[in-house]
């Protein structure tokens, strides 16, 4: 049944609303993003944060694991564990993306505490005997901590979109569960004749990220008044 006042967004061959299929769908995805993007920046800022100050061995073995796990399209990897996502619940699909979603902004992070480790401050804190990782703590993540605000808030949306692009495969999410992906899935093999199957969970999928991209430009400029449009 296409689009009424009843049905704002249809229904399937079995008379399922879709709209209702669509608001736990959007719930379970995002739940997905807020954790999985704040996950894999968590991860980003202490790998990276350890490996900008300690240098050296730490250093070399840190990089050479980002650059390894940048190495494996992460698409692919996610696919080739997807059976453990199956045999577990959807917690293990949150690991997953989350493991493979961080090495970039560490990259990222290694260089700014590369930068912040030669400040006065966090020198005399060292002569001073305090110990690293509570100079870590102290001196460089709140100083990297607007990087990763924006890169947590940026990265729901897309992990939003890694986690509808393997549900939509049928890597991800899988029926009887519901998820932004498994909803584009089962619209996609009538788009044609019945398109608000497919095209009504496709906008709330868009509008969803860019509002989470929109949000994240929104702090970036309040937390950095020096960028984007602000600059001029």
């Amino acid at each position: 049944m296409p689009p009424s006042a009843a049905h704002w967004f249809g229904t399937n061959d079995i008379g399922q609303d879709i709209y209702a299929q669509t608001l736990v769908g959007l719930q379970k995805s995002l739940l997905i993003g807020l954790i999985a993007g704040p996950a894999a920046t968590l991860i980003a800022g202490i790998v990276g944060a350890v490996a900008g100050y300690f240098g050296g061995f730490v250093d070399r073995a840190l990089v050479w694991g980002i650059d390894l796990l940048l190495v494996i399209p992460s698409f692919y990897a996610l696919v080739l564990l997807s059976p453990l996502f199956k045999n577990l619940s959807w917690l293990a699909l949150i690991v997953g993306l989350a493991i493979f979603g961080w090495m970039i902004m560490a990259r990222v992070i290694r260089g700014q505490t590369m930068s912040l480790r030669e400040r006065d401050y966090v020198k005399a804190a060292r002569f001073m005997g305090v110990p690293s990782f509570t100079i870590i703590r102290r001196h460089i993540l709140p100083n990297v901590a607007s990087l990763l605000i924006i890169d947590a808030t940026l990265g729901v949306g897309a992990m939003i979109l890694s986690e509808s692009a393997l549900s939509y495969f049928g890597f991800g999410i899988q029926i009887p569960d519901v998820s932004l992906g498994t909803l584009l899935a089962a619209g996609s093999q009538s788009a044609v004749t019945r398109p608000w199957l497919f095209v009504l969970p496709a906008a709330t999928l868009v509008a969803t990220v860019l509002s989470t991209s929109l949000l994240g430009d929104a702090l970036r400029d309040a937390i950095d008044p020096t960028s984007g449009a602000n600059r001029d």
